[in-house]
């Protein structure tokens, strides 16, 4: 069996681990130590459901907390913003809830195809037991026919000691004794392909889980790299927002940002701090909200 490439991964995939639990507060929080960590937690305490964040966005650490909804706290790259403040910054919180929101779908998506390789590997570790059950049952018929063959070529020597009849049916066991034993070299040697089979689909089914693993990791890189390019677009003020890039490509000839070509100068920066993504003729677009990636391991 060939796996599929697998498309995986977020920029946020980690606050899709949030766990959710009722009754008693009880927090789960996944951690991204790089420098743009990014990560929420959501509970229900006393009956009113919280939920805090913290996540770099172009270039800003926010962290906030909302009881039921409603925001009670915010700290903006380590300052507390009082309550008069806080409309101020409704517009990028709004933007990243609702990013928050984007990832954790895709999070889901994400699970979802890691379940179905992990269900394509449990087949093929199914079908490798039939071919060797299969294989089991070509050796048995296998023997069963050299057993035959050997009482055809009995019976043909006890034949052969009469006549007329008798010789022409001594010439037919003989017959069907080579018979036998042409068929018993067959059963033999497809029940050495069966087993060979077996060993196969048993390999396969390891390499599918191993393969799936590997994607999943793969995405989480990709995402973490791309986030960090799009950071130094900003800080290079190549744009003033990762929001702004609409279109973006860099191969290993040249880069552009929204359909312009870049000078050398940036080209070469990045075509050496990106070498992954420029040998990989990185294409990534995101018009209306809508993000598209090509040369990538994941997908939006």
């Amino acid at each position: 069996m060939k796996t599929q490439f697998l498309k995986h991964g977020l920029l946020l995939a980690a606050m899709a681990a949030t766990t959710l639990s009722y009754g008693q507060a009880k927090k789960k929080t996944v951690r991204d130590s790089s420098p743009n960590s990014n990560y929420m937690t959501s509970s229900v305490t006393n009956g009113q459901q919280v939920e805090e964040f913290r996540t770099n966005w172009d270039g800003v650490v926010y962290k906030a907390k909302f009881v039921n909804n409603s925001i009670t706290e915010l700290n903006v790259d380590g300052e507390e913003i009082p309550a008069s403040g806080w409309s101020k910054y409704s517009d990028v919180i709004a933007k990243i809830k609702e990013q928050i929101r984007r990832d954790k779908i895709q999070a889901k998506k994400d699970q979802a195809q890691a379940a179905r390789d992990m269900v394509q590997a449990k087949r093929d570790q199914e079908q490798a037991g039939r071919d060797q059950l299969q294989a089991k049952r070509d050796a048995e018929q296998a023997q069963k026919d050299a057993v035959q063959a050997k009482r055809d070529a009995e019976q043909a020597q006890r034949d052969q000691s009469g006549a007329g009849e008798a010789q022409l049916q001594a010439k037919r066991d003989q017959e069907q004794a080579a018979k036998d034993m042409a068929q018993a070299k067959l059963d033999q040697e497809q029940a050495a392909k069966d087993q060979l089979q077996a060993k196969k689909d048993q390999e396969q089914a390891a390499k599918d889980q191993i393969q799936a693993k590997k994607d999943q990791e793969q995405a989480r890189q990709d995402q973490l790299l791309l986030k960090a390019l799009l950071t130094d677009l900003v800080k290079d003020k190549i744009i003033a927002t990762d929001k702004d890039v609409h279109d973006l490509t860099l191969n290993t000839e040249e880069m552009t940002v929204n359909g312009k070509k870049q000078p050398e100068a940036v080209f070469t920066k990045y075509k050496d701090k990106y070498k992954r993504f420029s040998h990989l003729n990185l294409s990534y677009g995101n018009a209306d909200g809508v993000r598209t990636y090509q040369g990538l391991h994941f997908s939006n």
